[in-house]
């Protein structure tokens, strides 16, 4: 029995992925050779960044001035050369608190100059996204976090900024439609709906680089890796591939708008079971919720052993919720099917009459 993959990442990707990625390991495009053996300098692979870059350009609608890159560190890496490319020296930056990602950037910001926190959601663990603040006009980027995987909240709209806007949209790129051009950063890590961990995607616009007045490590400079088309060092082969093959599924199934209603159509589902069944409780204010990390908590604790048993002998897998908020996750990338989020409310309603 195939499992209903829930997990929160790395994540469910399309199954044909899965079988033309394994292909590839074994004898790629035909050359007799893996993919992950031959030089990532030779026409079979360069062929594969470049799809990849144009892919991402097609499906977003990045406007012209823009530069995509596959880089490696994750999101976690990014929190560090954002600054480091954006922020003056002796300057600062706006961020906007939603969770523990966004303490993290918090975090390496600091280190390079002052990391103001416009408004936070800690004092109620995180569970909604704050809507009343004001981004400082004296800051040199505005930084928010579209997703939050932990605490299943979700910015439904940004705001408009003074300064530049950057973003890490790590749990919810490709998911929906998101006009490019009313950023000037945008990163995130592969490993939710585009491709296994190892590579992170990043749209740059290229007119705010270069504007620092300080001495960037060479790895950490965006202008290095947009002069060697993410090749400045050997590229994480693999996950490119992977995210290439992944891209290439979204257009051919229609693209970001086709998605984006999928994902809908999976989150009303089960959002709206949680609502109707008196056992279970959403943890996040209704109007942030995530179409991407559903978190709910069941109201009476003795019943989590028979449900535990239950979703799991469903083929449900990676439900349990992180520590900071208990209960359980539904992770719903673009890859889960709707059959599966069925299959999750089943065992939700059956629970329901056993207990009731």
């Amino acid at each position: 029995m195939k499992k209903h993959n829930f997990s929160a990442g790395p994540c469910i990707l399309p199954q044909e992925v899965f079988q033309q990625a394994s292909e590839a390991v074994l004898n790629f495009n035909n050359i007799d050779l893996s993919l992950i053996e031959i030089s990532h300098r030779s026409t079979d692979f360069v062929a594969v960044m470049e799809n990849a870059r144009s892919l991402v350009k097609e499906l977003l609608g990045v406007p012209e001035g823009y530069s995509v890159l596959f880089l490696q560190g994750g999101a976690s890496l990014e929190f560090l050369m954002v600054p480091y490319n954006l922020m003056k020296e002796g300057g600062k930056a706006a961020y906007l608190d939603t969770g523990t990602w966004a303490n993290k950037a918090i975090k390496e910001a600091s280190l390079l100059g002052d990391a103001v926190v416009v408004e936070s959601s800690k004092n109620k663990n995180y569970n909604y996204i704050p809507k009343e603040y004001k981004i400082p006009t004296d800051v040199d980027y505005f930084h928010c976090t579209s997703n939050n995987t932990i605490y299943g909240t979700q910015m439904k709209e940004f705001p408009a900024t003074p300064s530049l806007m950057v973003c890490d949209m790590s749990s919810d790129i490709f998911s929906k439609k998101v006009n490019v051009a009313d950023f000037d950063l945008i990163y995130a890590g592969a490993q939710k709906n585009m491709g296994p961990a190892g590579t992170t995607l990043v749209i740059v616009k290229d007119e705010v680089l270069g504007k620092t007045n300080r001495t960037i490590p060479t790895m950490l400079d965006y202008t290095t890796h947009i002069k060697k088309d993410s090749m400045f060092n050997t590229p994480p082969v693999f996950p490119v591939y992977v995210s290439m093959l992944t891209l290439e599924w979204l257009k051919k199934n229609g693209g970001v708008q086709w998605i984006e209603k999928v994902n809908k159509d999976k989150a009303d589902l089960l959002y709206g079971e949680i609502d109707r069944n008196p056992l279970f409780t959403g943890t996040a204010a209704v109007e942030d919720r995530s179409n991407m990390n559903v978190t709910f908590l069941l109201n009476d604790s003795s019943l989590e052993g028979e449900f535990n048993q239950m979703w799991q002998a469903a083929g449900c897998n990676g439900l349990k919720g992180h520590r900071s908020v208990g209960g359980y996750r539904a992770s719903m990338y673009n890859a889960l099917p709707l059959e599966s989020v069925q299959v999750l409310v089943d065992v939700m309603q059956e629970l329901e009459r056993k207990a009731l």
